[in-house]
């Protein structure tokens, strides 16, 4: 019956190990988010100062065209986090599926144990 309590346990590790990761995704997102959105702001400022909007004139700040890329790689970034994220949160609702089934288990033989040691006590007594 101790393997049971050692399932158990293994499952309850695998689950918060599931969420931690979902976690950390959740905090790159963000980070990636508050960098491009930086980034938005400094190429706002870079075209007011030079009085360019125009990503194709041959006076566009060089600075502005090199933020805007980073910006880009950050958002596809992004893109590709979410889609780890979102098998991220499947495995985890397996993981939490096979960790219920694990406590069931375990509760349903610890109520056998019980019933059996009631039952012997009864022969006993």
């Amino acid at each position: 019956m101790k393997s049971r309590e050692n399932l158990v346990r293994l499952k309850q590790f695998q689950v918060n190990e599931k969420r931690r990761q979902l976690l950390q995704l959740d905090m790159m997102i963000a980070e990636f988010e508050r960098m491009a959105v930086e980034l938005e702001l400094q190429i706002t400022a870079e075209e007011k100062k030079a009085g360019i909007t125009d990503i194709n004139h041959f006076a566009y700040p060089t600075f502005a065209k090199a933020a805007r890329l980073r910006r880009d790689n950050l958002r596809n970034s992004q893109s590709d986090l979410a889609q780890q994220r979102s098998t991220a949160e499947s495995l985890l609702g397996e993981a939490e599926a096979e960790l219920s089934k694990a406590e069931m288990l375990e509760s349903r033989d610890t109520k056998i144990r019980e019933a059996e040691i009631g039952g012997r006590s009864a022969m006993i007594g």
